[in-house]
């Protein structure tokens, strides 16, 4: 079993990444919101970034049998087993293809762009620009 507050983030992280790679199982010691904690045996998947800048594991948890968000800080240990993944994970269903890009018109690329980033519309730099 591994310490998480004794060993830096990018260790756990590549431990992850390992077992991610390997299709093997991973016992964590977890916090609940409600601060209670719970020992669950995941088959990651997948880690993610939150736009809180939080790291996430995307897994199958065996004690639900459904797909689980878990966050990095708030899992206290881990360990690594070499079982290999039992649960079926499901299809990602809500993919939408995106719209294709213009390509005859500049001005229309130019908000096609715009359309993508949907921080734009309430962008406010921190520094006062001199005009």
């Amino acid at each position: 079993m591994r310490n998480c507050h004794r060993q830096p983030v990018t260790k756990t992280l590549a431990d992850l990444y390992r077992a991610i790679d390997r299709k093997t199982c991973v016992t964590i010691t977890y916090t609940d919101r409600d601060g209670s904690e719970s020992i669950r045996t995941i088959e990651p998947a997948d880690l993610r970034t939150t736009d809180d800048g939080d790291i996430v594991i995307v897994a199958m948890c065996r004690l639900r049998g459904d797909e689980r968000n878990f966050r990095i800080s708030r899992v206290r240990s881990y360990t690594l087993h070499r079982m290999t993944f039992v649960l079926e994970r499901p299809a990602p269903t809500t993919y939408e293809r995106p719209q294709p890009a213009p390509a005859d018109d500049e001005q229309a690329l130019f908000f096609y762009e715009l359309a993508r980033d949907k921080d734009d519309a309430d962008y406010r730099p921190r520094v006062r620009l001199a005009a």
